[in-house]
């Protein structure tokens, strides 16, 4: 499938690589959280005028159209632990505080034009900003969050979590975030898709997780890409005909061994690439002959597109199932007609 689901793909190895670099992560984690109890003294380092002189730029008229004011600031890898001096930038519509040190970003609150906040690599535990009317982009990777519920963001498109300790999709629902389309919660502590609730989510990343159940998938109905690699899922349950725009699965390096589970995923009638590799089930002889007659529409297995000779070997092998189906369903049947009534 196209240039799109490649570059997917290509993320996803990204990822994988990543990931193979922290093996030890809850053990990571927890080192962190006893740095953190051992810290005596945290120098602070407050965001000054001059930092903020070197930080803004794009110059834009106001809302009344009457006068200009500076509407970016860029002001990652600061060290900054304090942004209090923020507050009177109210026109700030693109803010990035990434790399820094920040535990606490009330400041932000009243700067109502926000588009775009970035605030990756923080020590954030919670986000407990109200929602700003025109915020489209949440970047909070690589904090300390351990819950989604605070954010509610009206008008927010793409909302990044990765790399959290966030343990359940609890506030993942319409009321909340009603046009979310992206979602990213890459290695976090999920174990299921319980409570995701967001019918124009198109695109869902939840690679390296500790995910087993696949539930609430339903109320997705418009979503395209599903990415659950390096996660522990072996029951494909949760798939529903409502999901008739999915078309990119992956499921690289989960617990898959039984073919008949892909039947389960028959009922995505846009379903066209899937990926399955490092799963048991891609270990057998005839792994891509398996997956094509469970799953006849789709065009790319992996990597590999499905050649003209895969397509119609796996034709007659259906043909040939369904036909021995039915010389063993007569049989059945005429077993059950001769058989003779039991005594009463």
């Amino acid at each position: 499938m196209s240039e799109e689901e490649s570059e997917h793909e290509e993320a996803e190895e990204i990822e994988a690589e990543n990931k193979s670099e922290n093996d030890g992560e809850e053990e990571g984690k927890s080192e962190h959280s006893e740095e953190e109890a051992e810290e005596e003294v945290r120098e602070e380092v407050p965001l000054t005028d001059e930092i903020i002189a070197q930080s803004l730029s794009l110059l834009a008229k106001t809302g009344n159209g009457l006068a200009h004011a500076y509407t970016r600031l860029e002001a990652s890898n600061r060290n900054l632990t304090d942004i209090t001096r923020l507050e009177p930038f109210i026109h700030l519509r693109f803010i990035d505080l990434s790399n820094n040190r920040l535990r606490i970003i009330n400041s932000l609150n009243r700067l109502k034009f926000l588009l775009t906040l970035k605030l990756d690599s923080n020590e954030l535990s919670t986000f407990d900003l109200p929602p700003f009317p025109y915020l489209q982009t949440l970047c909070l990777s690589n904090n300390r969050l351990r819950s989604i519920v605070g954010i509610a963001q009206p008008r927010l498109e793409t909302l990044n979590l990765n790399h959290n300790q966030i343990d359940s999709c609890t506030g993942l629902e319409q009321s909340k975030l009603p046009n979310l389309i992206t979602l990213e919660m890459r290695e976090n502590r999920l174990t299921t898709t319980k409570n995701i609730a967001l019918p124009n989510l198109k695109n869902l990343f939840i690679a390296a997780n500790n995910i087993t159940q696949l539930e609430d998938l339903h109320e997705l109905n418009r979503l395209t890409t599903l990415h659950l690699r390096d996660n522990k899922v072996e029951i494909l349950d949760g798939f529903s005909e409502n999901m008739k725009h999915l078309q990119y699965v992956n499921l690289r390096a989960n617990n898959i061994t039984d073919p008949e589970e892909l039947k389960k995923l028959a009922v995505l009638p846009m379903l066209r690439a899937l990926v399955l590799l490092e799963t048991p089930l891609s270990e057998t002889d005839s792994y891509r002959m398996e997956v094509l007659v469970a799953l006849d529409k789709l065009e790319r297995l992996d990597k590999d597109q499905f050649n003209e000779d895969e397509k119609h070997d796996a034709l007659e092998e259906q043909k040939r199932r369904a036909e021995e189906q039915r010389e063993t369903t007569a049989d059945d049947s005429s077993k059950q007609e001769g058989a003779p009534e039991e005594e009463q």
